[in-house]
C-alpha cells in the first residue's frame, strides 16, 4: 500500500480523519512514546488548512485563498505521513485495534525480509536560496549520489538551537524523510541567520533503521 493511500481524497473527509488522528494520538501518546511537540506539529498546519478550507466553502473566497489552502494542505499531508511512518507504523506497542482507532492500514506481517541498514549516509549540503538547505546523500564511498541497496529513504532529525545538542533523539525535535535527492529543509523568515543542527540515518522498506550519523 502506498504511504499516502490511507489519506481520504475528499477534503472534508480528510479534515475529519486528521482531527481523529490527532485526538487518538493524544490518548495514546504516553503508551506509544509520542512527544507532545510532535502532536503540536500536526495541530498547527491542520488548523491553518481547516481555516482556509472553510473559507473556500464561502461565496467570498478568492483565488489567493484557494492557492493558500492547497499549499497548506500539501504541507499538512507531508507532516501527517511523516508522523504516521515515524511514530505509528512500526511502533512495537501498536496493536491492530489501535490501528483501527487511528484509521491507518493494518499491514500484512509476512514481508520479504530486508536487512537493517548498517552504513552511515555521506552527505553534501547546499543552500540554493535563502532559508532552504538541500542535503544530498549517498552510500559510504559510493561514486554516485543515491541510496544503498535495500534502503527506502533517509530520515533526518533536526532542531534550531543556540548551542550544539548532545542527544539525537531527545534533542533533535523535528523530523523529515526523503526517498530521493535532495532532502530539503525550509525555514520561516524569522529563523534566518540561526543555527540548525541535524543527524541522518538510512531506513529500509520495512522501517528498519540504520545507525545515526554525527550531529551536523
Amino acid at each position: 500500500m502506498h504511504a499516502k493511500s490511507y489519506l481520504p481524497t475528499q477534503e472534508a473527509e480528510l479534515a475529519t480523519w486528521i482531527s481523529n488522528l490527532i485526538g487518538v494520538s493524544k490518548t495514546y501518546k504516553t503508551l506509544l512514546g509520542i512527544p507532545d511537540e510532535r502532536i503540536t506539529e500536526l495541530e498547527t498546519p491542520f488548523t491553518q488548512f481547516k481555516t482556509l478550507y472553510e473559507k473556500c466553502q464561502t461565496a467570498t473566497y478568492t483565488k489567493v485563498d484557494m492557492e493558500q489552502k492547497n499549499i497548506s494542505k500539501k504541507i499538512m499531508c507531508k507532516k501527517i505521513t511523516d508522523f504516521v511512518r515515524f511514530h505509528l507504523q512500526n511502533n512495537e506497542k501498536m496493536t491492530d485495534d489501535m490501528r483501527v482507532e487511528f484509521q491507518i492500514p493494518i499491514y500484512d506481517t509476512h514481508h520479504t525480509k530486508h536487512p537493517s541498514p548498517e552504513s552511515i549516509p555521506e552527505i553534501e549540503i547546499k543552500m540554493p536560496y535563502p532559508r532552504t538547505l538541500h542535503i544530498r546523500f549517498k552510500a559510504e564511498n559510493a561514486l554516485r549520489w543515491g541510496k544503498p541497496q535495500h534502503v527506502h529513504g533517509i530520515e533526518c532529525l533536526w532542531v534550531i538551537a543556540d548551542s550544539p545538542p548532545s542527544k539525537i533523539e531527545d534533542e533533535l525535535l523535528h523530523s523529515m524523510f526523503a526517498t530521493k535527492n535532495p532532502l530539503e529543509l525550509t525555514f520561516d523568515e524569522e529563523k534566518r541567520g540561526k543555527k540548525v543542527y541535524f543527524a541522518l540515518r538510512w531506513e529500509n522498506g520495512t522501517v528498519k533503521k540504520g545507525p545515526w550519523s554525527d550531529i551536523f
